[in-house]
């Protein structure tokens, strides 16, 4: 593994860093993307990364006091950017309202297991930034895109590039916010569907006209949108005609048997392959891991020894760290003995309990590392790490059920479904921070942060967001719900990753678990692996991301058709910035839209289920009928075209005019 340069040492300076005014900055805008995050997770599946657009926001506010800095904007993003992942605890909890179990979510557990979880995976990102960040080529893309986001607002000539980045940043939140808004208002039809026959099978076609979406495949790039359509294509093309032939002959209608199939059967191959691509991302950088914890070691031994580190080294001391990691087995463990508590399991609290704390100690470290890399190789948008609560999930469920068994009574086999859940969800925790940690270390790296002061904001930002995504998820669930729970309609929010894993946990303990079509997904993931490698070893660009491939297996195709249609937007976006000058610059500028699409439509749905919450009724702010919907249909595809060309366009007259102001 090649190793990085090192950042010139910086000396002790009044740099002001973690300061106050950062903390309430990264809060502030923590409420706003956590929110966002719990919405578009809850909606598509994916979550995406606050880095960037908290470091603009951050640098337009900051840039009005005098005594900035660059490293202080970066302890701003990292606080935003730390909650804002953590919201991808969304991809586990839903589960227990899907069971029955729960029906909502209490609020003060559902901020000890965000905040235990995910100070958790801060403390592994300890010993990884050494292996991962520090000491490994992997190319961190959302982390390098911030730094050099921050050196820009660095310095004084970027005032007007902040001022207009903010500027792409609103008026797409504003365009995505009013689309999804005239769609409320049932004007215009936001999603397009139809099943139809393939021989004696059949499949289905559709697309989600969501702005988001088309953020989201900029985001994630021409690559991985390539990807997700060679896993749309094995699936609806093949998979779904294959299981669901000769479903057909009762006179059930396609669009159920289409979907009934893909929920029951396609999903669990696609669960398959993520299980190999992750597996796989494991067995390479386990070298690394060791490496990096004894390179921590040796660092907190030298200044122990009265010898000076460089500021940009001085993580917090790896004593301290496993002190912190074996003092926080406590609130754990009592959490999840406390979960046991007046339910069929309680009798065997105390054998769950120890095997459960061990279970998170060790497999939180394995899946910090797998989604530190993850997110090192590919960004955090797009890291797929619900493929790694599918594993997380299945080795829970096989090891609580090889102490406990299955259970005697329907009761207690619910009880261990949503214990097992449970703890999954604490170790989920771990996974969302490592997801994104190693990125803001990267970030903390290319602009010279203190790395111990970036690791308390860290979690100071795993606090502010534990404190707001209990009432999101509540305000979501009355408003909503979500597929598969008691009393969920056709238009409760489809939490894809939880009722997959809760599908997972229940089909371990019913016995049922269709493992032939996880097997399936398994042999598929080898050889897309096997696929990836030998492009890596004979193209410079062309690769086919194991995850990525995985993740369009089973996610709706409503949902991600849409997402490479973005990326190849965001390709010719790339391409017209590379022929005009200013490249980099006018990059930026194309995420920055993406990112208020984003922002936009998700901000919208939270408040929009403000409304449904308060109304009672599923449509509040509908105007027309039943009857405008072909029309509705038609209307949508024509405004959803016009509006993505206008952003554009907006966005490359806004980039060129920057550029040809800075020339100037």
């Amino acid at each position: 593994m090649a190793t990085s340069t090192s950042t010139p040492a910086r000396k002790a300076s009044p740099v002001r860093e973690l300061t106050v005014r950062a903390v309430i900055l990264g809060g502030l805008i923590t409420l706003v993307f956590t929110a966002a995050n719990v919405y578009l997770g809850l909606k598509v599946g994916l979550t995406f990364a606050t880095s960037i657009p908290a470091a603009v926001i951050s640098m337009t506010v900051l840039r009005r006091f005098a005594d900035h800095s660059i490293v202080e904007n970066n302890i701003v993003q990292t606080i935003a950017s730390a909650a804002g992942t953590l919201s991808a605890i969304i991809f586990v909890l839903p589960g227990l309202l899907m069971i029955g179990w729960w029906s909502g979510f209490p609020y003060w557990t559902t901020v000890a297991v965000c905040a235990f979880g995910g100070m958790l995976g801060v403390m592994y990102s300890i010993p990884l930034r050494r292996a991962l960040v520090t000491g490994s080529d992997l190319p961190y893309p959302e982390g390098v895109a911030g730094a050099e986001v921050l050196k820009v607002g660095d310095s004084h000539e970027s005032a007007g590039d902040n001022k207009a980045g903010l500027r792409v940043i609103v008026w797409g939140a504003v365009a995505a916010a009013g689309f999804s808004l005239v769609a409320a208002l049932k004007v215009i039809s936001n999603a397009l569907s139809t099943a139809f026959r393939v021989g004696s099978g059949g499949t289905m076609v559709g697309a989600s006209l969501s702005l988001a979406l088309i953020g989201v495949g900029h985001l994630v790039g021409v690559t991985v949108g390539i990807a997700m359509i060679v896993g749309l294509l094995i699936s609806f093309g093949v998979l779904l005609p294959v299981r669901s032939s000769g479903d057909f002959g009762d006179g059930t209608p396609v669009a159920d048997v289409v979907n009934a199939v893909f929920a029951d059967d396609v999903r669990f191959v696609g669960a398959g392959a993520i299980a190999v691509a992750a597996i796989w991302t494991l067995l390479k950088i386990l070298g690394p891991i060791i490496s990096g914890i004894r390179a921590a070691a040796v660092s907190a031994r030298t200044r122990r020894g009265g010898d000076q580190v460089d500021l940009t080294e001085r993580d917090i001391p790896i004593n301290l760290v496993a002190i912190v990691v074996a003092i926080s087995m406590i609130p754990i463990g009592l959490l999840l003995w406390g979960f046991t508590r007046d339910t069929a399991i309680s009798d065997h609290a105390g054998t769950l309990v120890l095997i459960s704390v061990a279970f998170v100690l060790l497999i939180g470290l394995v899946v910090a590392a797998v989604c530190g890399y993850m997110a090192g190789l590919i960004g955090s948008s797009n890291s797929p790490i619900s493929g790694v609560g599918v594993l997380v999930v299945l080795a829970a469920a096989l090891l609580i059920k090889a102490v406990h068994g299955t259970g005697s009574n329907a009761d207690e086999t619910t009880a261990l479904i949503a214990y097992t859940l449970f703890t999954t969800a604490v170790v989920f925790g771990v996974a969302t921070i490592s997801n994104d940690n190693l990125q803001d270390l990267k970030t903390g790296q290319l602009v010279g942060s203190t790395p111990w002061k970036q690791q308390v904001a860290l979690i100071i930002g795993v606090v502010f967001g534990s404190l707001i995504i209990a009432p999101v998820l509540e305000l979501l669930k009355t408003a909503f719900g979500f597929q598969g729970m008691p009393g969920a309609d056709a238009d409760a929010l489809a939490a894809p990753q939880a009722a997959l894993i809760s599908s997972l946990a229940k089909g371990v303990f019913g016995g049922d678990l269709a493992w032939n079509l996880i097997g399936l997904g398994a042999l598929i993931g080898v050889a897309v692996v096997i696929i990836d490698e030998l492009l890596g070893k004979t193209s410079g660009r062309l690769r086919l991301p194991p995850l990525a491939v995985g993740m369009g297996m089973y996610l709706p195709i409503a949902l991600t058709l849409v997402i490479p249609i973005g990326a190849f937007l965001g390709l010719a976006y790339d391409r017209w910035a590379d022929r005009s000058g200013g490249a980099e610059r006018k990059k930026r500028f194309g995420i920055l839209l993406a990112t208020g699409l984003i922002v936009g439509e998700s901000l919208f749905g939270v408040a929009f289920a403000g409304v449904v919450a308060a109304t009672g009724e599923e449509s509040p702010l509908g105007i027309v009928g039943d009857g405008f919907v072909h029309w509705a249909e038609a209307l949508g595809v024509v405004a959803f075209v016009l509006v993505v060309a206008g952003l554009y366009r907006f966005t490359q007259r806004t980039a060129t005019s920057v550029e040809e102001s800075r020339r100037a």
